[in-house]
């Protein structure tokens, strides 16, 4: 724990106490009278609520629409599965900025449904919860998917065998054995959702507002640093007493299970029944994550005077405006560099801190791991503002330093790695590493030789989401991405604070470069996995 601990006190607690005292304490003097005064005002109560309800609303409707394709991919075997899981996970890499965009372009004003039928959602809820489902259905597919295919599916055919019928045999097997991973991604969900900033701020509109929202524009437009670190403290208190529900709860309903290798419980599908579950998970995949992506790739090529190659021509010249000190072009370098460090970083991080979460117990243990998860729920803006002001001194004077982007995508990244291995790691029976002590193993060769086998495929789900959150990473970065080195999506979002038709060609053609390097990653990440099968149609 120890590694853990220093790093997140370091990188996390430091910057983030360091805007709340700038913002609360005035001449020495720390001024807790503006909790009331900042709380009681009625614009800020109905940010509070919207920030919650549609959080939860956000997470019910994504493990709603989600969880049968999590089942689909854990379950089936098919043709493309790969390129499939490839796909879904392609909305979570991208800027939250870019998601908002992409369904501005097809739910907006000049949009794809305003065109064919003269539909608008912008400016309406329905606009944010379908964002919200689009950007995070892959969290499901993959945390609660990842354990699903590692079940003993002869468990379930069991309580059939006993007289169970197929619903309650999964009610009582299979759900309690993926409680806890539903709970993970649940809370991850929510996390993103109540954390919620370019969406919201794209599609919402003046209308609506977040406490993420809310703590930019007080920050950044109205410079009120006190109303800032207000709302800042509140989201940090209610972060941390979701995560203690949560940590309270969960550990509660883990057990041991039996497991096995992925390629054992997939096969393809059979009956009327699963070929229509497949048919609608292909369908709601094809409708709510490959249409958006079809329109961003649209606007890249649609010009003025036709389709065209003139926005990536554009992205290999020197910028005219002076904002960017290299082609745009050499932001895809950078984002893939910074991408590794980070992965690396959170995998040492996080897969130090599942280590000790698994084989320790505790008031302690469960404070650490719910301080694990809240990079997750605090505002990345006060986090980026708060590497600014304190690592800007000797003996961590980094601000002009390369690792800083890192270090602050990897605090994002260590929460996705902690909870895609916690679930598998804890379910490894601990008779197994005792009978490889009793045979003479080592505390090293016990674990090259049980866990690692169990949870090398957990492993790799988690490098995979920690390189794809770094990949799009927007909130911290965007302060701290020096002007020679520029992350891609930091540069999207500044070419489309820019009017004109080329910027906005620019970053519709930046963001599709952005979807096929994140798709091939993925690809690439796929062929490592351990479970893949040879099983086609």
């Amino acid at each position: 724990m120890v590694v853990p601990v220093a790093f997140f006190a370091l990188f996390f607690a430091w910057p983030v106490v360091s805007i709340v005292e700038r913002g609360l304490r005035v001449d020495g003097v720390w001024q807790f009278g503006r909790f009331g005064e900042t709380l009681s005002r009625p614009e800020i109560l109905d940010v509070l609520w919207f920030t919650l309800w549609q959080a939860l609303a956000s997470t019910g409707l994504t493990l709603l629409i989600a969880l049968p394709g999590a089942y689909v991919f854990a379950r089936f075997d098919f043709r493309g599965k790969g390129l499939l899981r490839a796909v879904v996970t392609v909305p979570f890499v991208m800027p939250t900025v870019m998601v908002g965009t992409a369904f501005l372009a097809l739910v907006g004003r000049g949009g794809l449904l305003d065109e064919l039928w003269g539909v608008r959602l912008d400016t309406t809820v329905w606009a944010i919860l379908i964002a919200h489902v689009f950007f995070n259905y892959a969290v499901v597919v993959r945390t609660v998917g990842g354990l699903w295919a590692q079940l003993d599916p002869r468990q379930e055919e069991a309580a059939r065998v006993l007289g169970a019928s197929r619903w309650k045999a999964w009610r009582t097997v299979t759900l309690p054995a993926l409680a806890p991973s539903v709970a993970a991604a649940a809370l991850m969900v929510f996390l993103f959702t109540a954390s919620s900033f370019a969406v919201v701020q794209i599609l919402g509109g003046s209308t609506y507002s977040t406490l993420e929202t809310e703590i930019y524009r007080q920050t950044v437009v109205r410079f009120d640093l006190t109303t800032a670190a207000v709302l800042t403290m509140v989201q940090f208190v209610a972060v941390g007493a979701v995560l203690a529900v949560h940590a309270r709860t969960v550990r509660r309903r883990e057990t041991a299970l039996r497991m096995v290798a992925p390629e054992q419980a997939a096969r393809r599908p059979r009956g009327i029944g699963q070929w229509a579950l497949f048919a609608g998970v292909l369908l709601s995949v094809a409708l709510l994550i490959v249409l958006p992506l079809g329109v961003l790739v649209e606007r890249s090529f649609a010009t003025s005077h036709g389709y065209g190659l003139d926005y990536y021509r554009a992205l290999q010249a020197p910028d005219p405006s002076g904002t960017f000190l290299v082609p745009l072009l050499d932001t895809i370098g950078n984002s893939l560099r910074y991408a590794v460090v980070a992965t690396l970083i959170a995998l040492a991080i996080g897969g130090l801190a599942a280590a000790a979460l698994t084989r320790r117990a505790g008031r302690l243990v469960r404070g650490f791991d719910a301080l694990l998860m809240l990079p997750l729920g605090v505002s990345a803006v006060t986090v980026g503002f708060g590497f600014l002001i304190t690592l800007d001194e000797p003996p961590f004077d980094l601000r002009a330093s390369w690792i800083l982007v890192p270090l602050a995508q990897a605090l994002v990244g260590v929460p996705f790695v902690v909870r895609t291995m916690l679930p598998v790691l804890r379910a490894v029976d601990e008779r197994l590493r005792e009978s490889a002590a009793v045979l003479g193993a080592s505390p090293w060769r016990a674990w090259r030789e049980v866990d690692l086998p169990l949870v090398r495929r957990a492993l790799l789900i988690a490098a995979g989401f920690a390189f794809a959150v770094s990949l799009g990473e927007f909130g911290a970065t965007v302060f701290i991405a020096r002007p020679d080195s520029p992350t891609l999506p930091v540069a999207v979002a500044r070419l489309l604070g820019r009017p004109g038709e080329l910027n906005y060609g620019q970053a519709m053609a930046l963001s599709t470069i952005l979807m096929v390097v994140c798709a091939v990653s993925l690809l690439l990440l796929e062929r490592l996995r351990t479970d893949r099968t040879s099983g086609e149609f």
